[in-house]
């Protein structure tokens, strides 16, 4: 059965990797693509959405700008982590489509209403464009099939304070009014991908290696903690190496950080999720987003007792993290090798591919 889905980024890098993964999906509907200020900002973040929709094949697929701001706070950017483009090393094509003259908040809206009880809502990013939706369409929530958001941080550390994740710190109060919304009425709890669980989906350069042997691209790099700083991609297959280009900067990022040479596929995970719940399993809680706390704002807070208001969300837990690292590979490796898109035009490859220019 083919899911509409409505995908709300702040593309980055592990976003860049969740759109190709719901890209190469046949039983998925993108129905729009909204762009939020996070990672980058929003008009960069427009851009690689354009980008990588226009490199594959899928330029009907309507692109919404959101806001370029957080309802109160100032907006906080990560280039650090993502890259001066959110895309680390990678060059992506500068896109000839346009963004829709409709914004990111009436995207959802318009969604919501189309496929009114079938739409699957996914948040890779802040959560600022739905708040604003939510605020004036109320019954947003109710007409939803199902909300999955990539967010906070419950028995784990957090990655922007000690207690708050990167998308919940970016606009806490835009996440507190998103939770708020699904607190009463029909609708249906939003499943949450806390860091709890998707720092668990762990990403290694032998991922890298079998995602490129799955789209048939050659040669096979390896990339190494060793290798030159900045080493880009001679992938013959353009999504290939863009995608090593990106990830090799992440991969780079996390081993500064005493990591390892890893890399943390928070926004992927989300995705199969979304298509998927039966992936994970969860546990009720309400819960809330602390907004004044001085050394606490940010931090989501998790009743799992659920007293006395009742659950509001739904906690990922547990995963089988091969077995979402093997559908990952081989659905964008498959699809990389050759995409199904509206065009039918597949990945360019050779020295064509490796004269498209940054934007």
């Amino acid at each position: 059965m083919t899911q509409r889905l409505f995908l709300d980024c702040d593309t980055g890098i592990d976003d860049s990797v969740a759109l190709l993964y719901l890209l190469a999906r046949s039983d998925v509907d993108l129905v729009g693509v909204a762009s939020s200020a996070g990672n980058v900002p929003v008009d960069v973040v427009t851009a690689n959405n354009l980008s990588w929709l226009e490199l594959c094949g899928r330029p009907e697929i309507p692109v919404y700008v959101g806001s370029a701001a957080p309802l109160v706070a100032e907006l906080m950017t990560t280039e650090d982590t993502h890259g001066p483009l959110g895309v680390g090393y990678a060059e992506l094509p500068t896109p000839t489509i346009v963004p829709h003259h409709a914004d990111a908040a009436e995207g959802w809206i318009a969604a919501s209403r189309d496929h009114d009880g079938e739409l699957v809502g996914l948040v890779t990013g802040p959560m600022t464009n739905l708040a604003i939706a939510i605020r004036r369409d109320p019954a947003l929530p109710s007409r939803l099939r199902r909300l999955v958001i990539m967010g906070g941080a419950f028995h784990a550390h957090g990655n922007t304070t000690p207690v708050s994740e990167w998308n919940v710190a970016v606009d806490p109060e835009a996440a507190a009014e998103v939770f708020a919304a699904f607190g009463t009425g029909t609708a249906p709890a939003p499943i949450v991908c806390a860091l709890d669980l998707t720092e668990q989906i762990v990403m290694t350069p032998d991922h890298v290696v079998r995602l490129a042997a799955a789209a048939g691209s050659t040669p096979l790099e390896c990339p190494d903690a060793d290798d030159e700083r900045g080493l880009r991609s001679v992938a013959a297959n353009e999504i290939v190496r863009h995608l090593t280009d990106a990830l090799r900067y992440y991969f780079e990022f996390h081993h500064d950080h005493d990591e390892g040479y890893i890399a943390h596929l928070h926004d992927p995970f989300a995705a199969m999720v979304a298509l998927n719940p039966a992936l994970v399993e969860t546990i009720p809680a309400h819960v809330g987003v602390e907004l004044t706390g001085t050394l606490t704002r940010g931090m989501t807070v998790a009743d799992e007792r659920w007293m006395p208001t009742g659950p509001n969300a739904r906690i990922a837990t547990v995963t089988d993290v091969d077995a979402v690292f093997d559908d990952l590979i081989e659905r964008i490796g498959t699809y990389a090798r050759s995409p199904v898109s509206a065009s039918g035009r597949p990945p360019r490859t050779g020295a064509a591919a490796n004269h498209q220019g940054p934007h």
